[in-house]
């Protein structure tokens, strides 16, 4: 009798299946049986005379042995820091549901696969929904992930897709000298679920971490269909779509590279792992706020929302415009010294205020442009500069962390 949670080998029409049994699905017939292969995907085999199944592992047997992350003294060693997010979960055989990794053995097994190519020092800082993530939590992840890079280890951070380009972002400001690659990866669909990407993405953060990359980058999947990942530059990146498995996409910029069964090829130059200690700066002001421009939005109800800050980044429309209304009280904000930043919320292109007369109107006002950054970067640029930089209008135009493109590619 096959039980769910068993490692089985199912022989059909000349073809073999091996894989653990999951929970039948609800929909699916009394003769359909689900196995999640080694690669990740459920299938369902309908059972027929000529199905020969073989039980290689009762799932009792399984768990009674004690789980121990192996080391071989002859494979380099990478951090592998839990977060939260689909990707640092597991599937309960029992009930079929799906439950964030608890324990740091329970991590590291996420994709046990990944010990054929490297160590695993686990490691699970917090478990948070992405969306419930703050800034207070990208500098305890900086921290942390500095004191494996000083131990000279890359590092992968399992992390929720929602808001993992806020944090990888954070983090490209805050670390300074990287020896070693910060690899930031998550997956769209769960680990229980026929489509899943947490499988190759973890897989290839992996083969990424152990490259001569020194920056902090986001490892996603290139395509719907399983043919590789790309490696996006963690300031120029962005979700694009909510439930994709490609939904990670570079703007203004082409993904860094490619990584495909195990090679990588690169599309882009990048920052080579340099030596030393790698130095943090994990400050930020937090009294920054992000505002969308609408049409009709009213001079009071701006007024309302930049009340009190230390500095306002606007996603202004096409070249980075705002109504005519809202350039008074800009200009008011600026005469205080409170930096006021101009993005563009079509995303890909660059702002410029020096085509229409709206935008001199901006430079006159005082305003900063904020080039091709994205408008969630140029936020927590200048959350980062305010607590960092004396020059804060001479930082917001310098490119510290390739947030900002001297040129766009066709």
């Amino acid at each position: 009798m096959v039980e769910v949670g068993d490692f089985v080998r199912i022989e059909k029409d000349g073809r073999v299946y091996e894989g653990l049994v999951m929970p039948r699905h609800a929909f699916s017939g009394k003769d359909i049986l689900v196995i999640k292969l080694r690669n990740g995907y459920n299938i369902g085999i309908k059972l027929t005379k000529n199905c020969k199944i073989k039980v290689i592992e009762r799932r009792k047997e399984r768990i009674a042995k004690k789980r121990e992350i192996p080391y071989d003294e002859n494979k380099p060693t990478v951090a592998l820091i839990g977060t939260g997010g689909t990707i640092a979960s597991y599937v309960d055989y029992e009930t079929g549901a799906v439950h964030p990794a608890a324990t740091t053995e329970e991590l590291a097994f996420a994709v046990p696969e990944i010990f054929d190519i490297c160590n695993v020092e686990a490691k699970i800082l917090f478990q948070k929904f992405s969306e419930n993530i703050k800034p207070k939590d990208w500098q305890k992840m900086a921290k942390e992930v500095a004191k494996y890079l000083n131990k000279n280890m890359p590092v992968i951070v399992t992390h929720g897709t929602d808001t993992l380009a806020y944090s990888s972002t954070a983090l490209a400001f805050m670390l300074k000298n990287l020896n070693n690659p910060v690899v930031f990866v998550g997956s769209q669909r769960s680990s229980d679920r026929p489509s899943s990407d947490a499988f190759q993405n973890l897989m290839n953060s992996a083969y990424v971490a152990l490259s001569d990359i020194g920056e902090v980058v986001v490892v996603m999947h290139s395509s719907i269909s399983s043919n590789g990942c790309f490696i996006h530059r963690a300031t120029k990146v962005r979700k694009m779509h909510s439930s994709r498995r490609d939904a990670f996409v570079s703007l203004n910029s082409k993904p860094i590279g490619i990584v495909k069964n195990g090679k990588i090829e690169f599309y882009e130059k990048y920052e080579k792992k340099k030596s030393g200690k790698v130095r943090i700066k994990p400050n930020l002001n937090e009294n920054v706020c992000l505002l969308f421009y609408y049409p009709g939005l009213k001079r009071e109800d701006f007024e309302k929302i930049v009340d009190g800050k230390d500095g306002v980044v606007i996603a202004g429309t096409g070249l980075g415009h705002v109504s005519d209304d809202l350039i008074p009280p800009i200009r008011k904000l600026t005469k205080k010294g409170i930096p006021v930043v101009i993005t563009t919320q079509c995303l890909q292109g660059r702002v410029n205020l020096n085509v229409y007369s709206t935008g001199r109107k901006l430079l006159k006002a005082g305003v900063i442009e904020g080039e091709d950054m994205l408008p969630e970067v140029a936020w927590i640029k200048l959350m980062w500069v305010l607590a960092n930089e004396k020059d804060i209008e001479e930082a917001m135009k310098r490119n510290i962390a390739g947030e900002i493109s001297e040129r766009r590619e066709i």
